[in-house]
This record gives C-alpha cells, structure tokens and sequence, in this order.
C-alpha cells in the first residue's frame, strides 16, 4: 500500500509521463490514435510499434492490435510512417517487436519466476 507520499511521487511520474501519440489512417479513411510501444532499427530501416490510444490500460488485455510500420521519405524528402509492403518482412518485424515486449514486461529479480518473461531462461 502507498503511503500519502508515495502517493504523491507515484502521481508526479504519471504527470510527467506523456506518451507519443500518432493518428493514423486505415483504408477506409478512418482515423484511428495510436501509441508508440518501441521503435526497431535494423540495417538502413527503421520501424515504429504502435498500439491503440486507450485512457484505461486494461482495455487492451482483452485483444491488443499491433501495427507496425516503417520509416520511409516521400517526394519531397519529408519522413513518414508507411506500411510494410511484404508479409514476410512483416512477420519477421513483427515478432521482432513482440519479443522485445515480452522481454520488457517483467520487472521480477525472482530466479525461481513463473510469469513467463524468459528472464531466467
């Protein structure tokens, strides 16, 4: 249990904590905020791991969409977010990110740990 100050220092990093946020647009021409999760740089690429905006977190237990996109340069040299044109690059970036997520999710120094982080392994 917290006591009042913690409380406090607990609140303070909450404030300070400001997530980078990005729309994003789907075929159909709906917007969509997301929240990046991690970016992944691999040879001259560079991708981003976005998750859905949600203002409660344990709305993305129950399903959890993962978009992945990569950096790339438009017609006049300005830097955008694109999709992954191939579904084996995808895939592969994908899983990427999903493992560093997994890895990330635990904080435990438990040796004898259960919760299936892979830090003990």
């Amino acid at each position: 249990m917290l006591d009042h100050n913690d409380e406090n220092a607990q609140n303070e990093m909450n404030a300070d904590f400001e997530p980078d946020l990005y729309t994003l647009v789907d075929e159909d021409g709906n917007e969509k905020l997301f929240e990046l999760v991690d970016v992944l740089e691999e040879g001259d690429k560079v991708y981003f791991a976005l998750i859905p905006h949600v203002e409660n977190p344990q709305d993305l237990l129950e399903e959890c969409e993962l978009a992945v996109l990569s950096v790339t340069t438009d017609d006049k040299g300005n830097e955008i977010l694109a999709p992954v044109e191939s579904d084996e690059e995808y895939e592969r970036v994908a899983n990427l990110f999903i493992e560093r997520l997994e890895e990330d999710c635990c904080d435990c120094d438990d040796d004898d740990c259960d919760c299936g982080c892979h830090h003990h392994d």
